[in-house]
């Protein structure tokens, strides 16, 4: 079963429709959607190393322009903005957003957006404390290229190496893999 995902995932990574698909989830995950981007940017950085640096710009741009959408979720629909946070776990409610954004501003948006921590929670907290959105936008390309261009970089270095041996165990990396994002989210749910 595992080595089918895991062989309709690089099938994927390598159609003629993967760079759109992409785009599409790099920009609703920061605003609304729940799976990650690297999800596909990795096996498409392995299943194409030469396109790396490129595809790591296509997720940029379009993690970007979704975090665009998300602080417009918090900005101007505060009800909505507030829902999807607490559906995230976050229900400090408004004052509480504005609070944490005048005290840590800009670090906020610089720390979390390098971290698997979802880039949603991020922008729309950054609309509800309507924080600066010029600032916003400059710590956005900083911070998610900045994360997207580094996975770029260790998987074409180290990408092939590395996938020889996952592709040998993968079970074994798999169980590791689920253990480390069980691990992952209890420590979200603890902050």
């Amino acid at each position: 079963m595992l080595r089918k995902l895991y062989d309709r995932v690089f099938d994927l990574a390598r159609s003629r429709h993967a760079t759109k698909a992409l785009a599409v989830v790099s920009f609703a995950e920061s605003s609304f959607f729940p799976i990650p981007p690297d999800v596909m940017l990795a096996p498409m950085i392995l299943a194409q190393p030469q396109k790396a640096y490129f595809y790591a710009a296509v997720c940029t741009a379009a993690s970007v322009l979704g975090g665009i959408l998300g602080y417009a979720i918090g900005y101007f629909l505060t009800d909505l903005g507030l829902a999807i946070m607490r559906v995230l776990g976050h229900s400090d409610g408004l004052e509480q957003f504005r609070a944490w954004f005048d005290q840590w501003g800009l670090w906020v948006i610089l720390i979390k957006g390098l971290t698997p921590i979802p880039y949603k929670l991020v922008t729309i907290a950054s609309g509800l404390a309507a924080f600066s959105f010029p600032v916003f936008m400059a710590a956005s390309v900083v911070t998610r290229g900045g994360r997207f261009f580094l996975e770029a970089w260790i998987l074409k270095r180290w990408g092939p190496a590395m996938l020889a041996q996952v592709e040998k165990r993968l079970a074994m990396w798999s169980v590791i893999g689920l253990v480390a994002l069980v691990g992952l989210i209890v420590v979200l749910k603890l902050l």
